[in-house]
């Protein structure tokens, strides 16, 4: 019930969207371009819409486009063969395919398929369903536009606590892993390796979010102002996937270390529990509004006091494992670094050197 209650929660705009595009569509259709029967156009509307609000545009011409190479190509071949079973097989297969060749998008070829079906069945050849039917896709595909621009959600709302929950979630797995070297357990570190291999599912969600912000940012006045700060938040998604998966090796490697019963430095130890803290912070930043505290110079400065800790002494005559949990610590830092505004080229500057002429030297 708990989490049925989140998902509906955060999909209920969508779902009313839905529902007003699918209304408005039919009203459209049938008061306004006096169509008798349109079901297709708050068909249209509703698929071109959906509880996702990644590629709106794109689903609502993939529609229009499927449905139109499905009436057209099931209407010329059904007027000269006929309906029947291999009949609509065959156009069935034409459509499709037709679909495809036009573009790869899901939506195109099950919209031609089912279009083509409906002509084989429904729809008699050379009536007006055809020409009727396109016009009807049309609609929807627009009301669902108009619906977005007119009642939109937030552009960058969804994919900032995506973030924040990836966040969350890296700063937990370290927070484990460190908890798991200073008592040489593997448990926690198993547990942080658990956690941090199901973090890709929010990673997706938050690309998918950020590019529905995108197509709302671009179609709804309401929203204009938002592109720059949807363009800032859409900078992180890269480096917040780098960091995910170096986190990843980190823990497996932490995991492998206390297995083998290797020697650590403590300060290893607490360069990973800082960098935990550090990641915290970062979480506070992306859900901050502009103006509010902390800001992506305070998340870069506790980030660069984790990195002027991440100095090569600390794994002097060290074996693998320990070397390999230094070099991931400062390829997150390097990451994370990213996701709170620095150049990359800025962000490895704030490492200590670990030979005598690094090709990007240090801050001084």
């Amino acid at each position: 019930m708990k989490s049925g209650s989140a998902r509906l929660k955060l999909s209920l705009l969508p779902i009313i969207q839905c529902a007003l595009a699918a209304g408005v569509a039919w009203f459209v259709a049938t008061d306004i371009v006096g169509h008798e029967s349109p079901f297709f156009a708050p068909i249209a509307a509703v698929v071109s819409l959906g509880v996702s609000l990644g590629a709106r545009l794109r689903r609502s011409a993939e529609l229009v486009v499927g449905v139109t190479v499905g009436i057209g190509v099931g209407d010329l071949l059904i007027s000269l063969i006929g309906s029947g079973p291999w009949q609509i097989a065959l156009v069935v297969v034409l459509a499709m395919s037709a679909a495809v060749f036009l573009d790869g998008g899901p939506i195109i070829a099950m919209q031609a398929g089912s279009s083509a079906v409906l002509v084989a069945t429904l729809i008699p050849p050379g009536n007006m369903g055809g020409p009727n039917r396109m016009v009807d896709a049309l609609v929807g595909g627009l009301v669902g536009i108009a619906i977005v621009a007119l009642i939109p959600t937030h552009p960058v709302w969804r994919a900032r606590k995506d973030a924040a929950s990836v966040l969350a979630t890296a700063a937990s797995v370290l927070q484990k892993v460190a908890d798991g070297l200073v008592a040489n357990d593997p448990k926690p570190i198993e547990e942080a390796l658990r956690k941090a291999r199901a973090t890709q599912s929010g990673i997706d969600a938050l690309r998918t979010d950020l590019k529905g912000g995108r197509e709302i940012a671009r179609i709804s006045p309401m929203y204009w102002n938002h592109r720059n700060r949807l363009a800032t938040l859409a900078a992180t998604a890269d480096p917040i996937d780098n960091a995910v998966r170096n986190i990843r090796v980190l823990a497996r490697r932490s995991l492998t270390l206390v297995r083998d019963d290797e020697i650590l430095d403590p300060r290893v130890v607490d360069e990973v529990e800082k960098l935990a803290h550090a990641v915290e912070v970062l979480r506070q930043m992306i859900l901050a509004d502009p103006g509010q505290k902390p800001d992506a110079a305070e998340a870069a400065r506790v980030l660069r006091s984790v990195a002027a800790g991440a100095k090569p002494e600390l794994i002097s005559n060290a074996g693998l494992s320990a070397t390999v949990v230094l070099a991931q610590l400062r390829s997150i830092i390097v990451d994370l670094l990213q996701v709170a505004g620095l150049k990359r080229i800025s962000a490895l500057a704030t490492l200590p050197p670990t030979v005598e002429h690094p090709h990007v030297p240090p801050e001084l």
